[in-house]
Parts: C-alpha cells; sequence; structure tokens
C-alpha cells in the first residue's frame, strides 16, 4: 500500500483497459492534492481493494467485465460506503446506467472525451479533479430521506411558479421531489447540472415514475399545471411573462450552462411574488443570487439542509444570502413547497 503525504487524497481507480488506467493515473495524480493508491480493472477486484486500501474516493468506469459499475455501487453502498465518481462514455446506454449508477449512491460521474475508450482525457482533467476533490468531502453517510407520501392536490388553484436548483448529488434528490408532489401541482422548471443528451433521459425516466409529467424543455414550450420541464443540457432556460419558455446559448453561468441564476433571475421578473424557488445538493454557488432576487420580488424560498445535501454548496452559499425562508430535509421538501403554494 502506498503512503500518501498528509492531507492527500487517497483514490482507487477502477477501469477495465490497462491504458486507461495509466492515463487516469497520471492525470489525476498531476495535481499535488491526489495520490492514486490502486488500481483494478473490474467489480470484484474493486471491492476487495476497497477493503484492503480504504481509499477516500474511487473512480469507476460503468462499462467492465465480470460487474457493470451498477453491482458493485450497490455493493459499495452496503457494506463500506466509500464516495465514487462513475466514467462515462455518453452514449444511450451508458448514460442511462450512470443514471441508475447516481440514484444508486455514486456522487458524480465525468463524461469521456469520446467512445468506450479515450485516452484523450486533457480535455476533461480540470472538471474530472474538482469532481474527485468534490466527492472527497461528500456526505455519503447523510441522514437517509424516507420515501415522502404523495401530497394531496390543492384545495384550490394556485398561480405560483417553481424552480429548482441541484447539482452534484441533485438526480435522486429532484427525483424524490418530483415523484411526491400531486398530478394538479403549478408549474415546475429544474435546473440540474447535466451534459446534453444525458437531461432528457433523466427527464424520460422521471416521467414514468411521477403523477405530474416531466419533459426535457424545448424552445416555445409554455409552463402549465401538472409539468415539470427540465433544462437541456448546455443551453440556459428562461421564461417569459406569457410563461414561453427560451433556450439560450448565452455564455456559462458560475461556469454552468444551463444556469439556476438566469433562470430564476427571469421567474423573479416574469412573475415576481408568484415564485417558489428550492435550491438542492450541489456544489458551487449556483442558484444562490437566483433565490435573492425570488426574495426581493416577494417570492418564497427554500434550501435543502446540510444531513440530507450529498454536497451542502449551493445550499448553504444561497443560505448565506439571508435570503432563505425554509431550510429543510429532503423528505420535507415537497411539503414545503406545497405549504408555499398554497
Amino acid at each position: 500500500m502506498e503512503v500518501t503525504a498528509i492531507g492527500q487524497i487517497k483514490l482507487l481507480v477502477v477501469v477495465d483497459s490497462l491504458l486507461m488506467q495509466k492515463a487516469l493515473t497520471e492525470l489525476l495524480q498531476s495535481d499535488p492534492q491526489i495520490s492514486v493508491i490502486g488500481t483494478a480493472r473490474d467489480g470484484e477486484e474493486a471491492l476487495a481493494k476497497i477493503t484492503s486500501l480504504n481509499p477516500d474516493v474511487v473512480t469507476m468506469d460503468i462499462e467492465m467485465p465480470k460487474m457493470i459499475g451498477l453491482i458493485p455501487i450497490r455493493k459499495i453502498m452496503e457494506s463500506n460506503p466509500v464516495p465514487v465518481v462513475m466514467i462515462s462514455a455518453l452514449t444511450q446506454k451508458e448514460a442511462q446506467l450512470t443514471l441508475t449508477a447516481l440514484e444508486y449512491g455514486a456522487v458524480d460521474y465525468i463524461p469521456k472525451p469520446s467512445g468506450h475508450i479515450s485516452l484523450n482525457l486533457n480535455v476533461v482533467r480540470d472538471e474530472l479533479i474538482s469532481k474527485v476533490k468534490t466527492a472527497a468531502f461528500a456526505n455519503i453517510k447523510r441522514a437517509k430521506p424516507v420515501v415522502s407520501e404523495s401530497l394531496r392536490a390543492l384545495t384550490k388553484s394556485s398561480d405560483k411558479v417553481i424552480s429548482i436548483a441541484a447539482s452534484t448529488g441533485g438526480p435522486p434528490a429532484v427525483s424524490q421531489i418530483l415523484r411526491s408532489l400531486p398530478e394538479d401541482c403549478p408549474p415546475i422548471l429544474v435546473v440540474q447540472h447535466m451534459p446534453k443528451g444525458v437531461t432528457r433521459l433523466f427527464a424520460k425516466g422521471l416521467n414514468g415514475k411521477c403523477k405530474i409529467t416531466v419533459k426535457e424543455a424545448e424552445e416555445g414550450d409554455f409552463i402549465q399545471e401538472g409539468l415539470a420541464l427540465i433544462a437541456p443540457g448546455g443551453f440556459h432556460m428562461i421564461v417569459s411573462k406569457e410563461g414561453k419558455v427560451s433556450l439560450t446559448l448565452d455564455p456559462p453561468v458560475n461556469y454552468v450552462r444551463p444556469s439556476a441564476d438566469v433562470l430564476m433571475a427571469s421567474l423573479a421578473e416574469a412573475f415576481g411574488s408568484k415564485n417558489v424557488g428550492v435550491v438542492l445538493t450541489g456544489m458551487g454557488s449556483d442558484g444562490a443570487r437566483g433565490i435573492r432576487a425570488i426574495k426581493e420580488k416577494g417570492g418564497a424560498t427554500i434550501a435543502q439542509d446540510e444531513k440530507t445535501s450529498i454536497v451542502f454548496g449551493m445550499p448553504d452559499v444561497a443560505f448565506k444570502t439571508g435570503c432563505v425562508d425554509v431550510v429543510a430535509p429532503l423528505d420535507l421538501i415537497p411539503k414545503e413547497i406545497m405549504k408555499a403554494c398554497n
């Protein structure tokens, strides 16, 4: 076992290709805070080395011999929880597997630059290193949210508009909330930081689990009761006073596109006090300025608490603006949303 310097992140790299093992090891160890203490070629070897090496973080390819990444993820989270960052080609099959891995407990994922075996990893170097560092401090032993009971339908019509911001750890959190909302809930707009293509699969998967309709937003869509629109990867989403959705290729905000700040600012301008803004788990500060904009117009604001957040970055920054009305555990957020809508 390699001896690491104090403060270094101990990393286990799991991928079946020896070339990829070498490329990933060299890339990740180019950062002085990261030390690769071992490699594994399949899920079985990964599980054994997690037990023997006790890494701080694991990077894992989604497609491996013996066990695809989903099986080790479940076993890791059941027996020896450790933060996992998935590495996935953005084919439809692998993107779907990655979304399932996030539901099982993986902290985050990074898309391969191209194909199933890609040695051109330098194009994602900074993002991968950043996600490994974030994962090292992820709250994977957080208080587990209970499955919320479905909320009763609104007793009267509501003119509210709900916006939700999420990043690292967000997919299962967004899923938890949307599955709990009644079929006649007010319009919902979601910014979940994901690449192009993955948001469509994310929305499609949610649509089959929820009472409401969930779809990836398209140019010209109109917001409506019982509909949740997911901002497509690579595009900012804004909404006009008429409730019409526009998608833009304006520069990233907070280093991301889509940005929750962009969405929430447009909603604050269009709907004022009718807004209900929600910031969930995630790294960075996206959503904080949006929450401030909503609050300044008289809207309601909610943030996820630290105990149930995988990464308490975005909710914490939002809270520190002084513009958050309610901080709640994930399982209570649907009730807080509906309370604000009533």
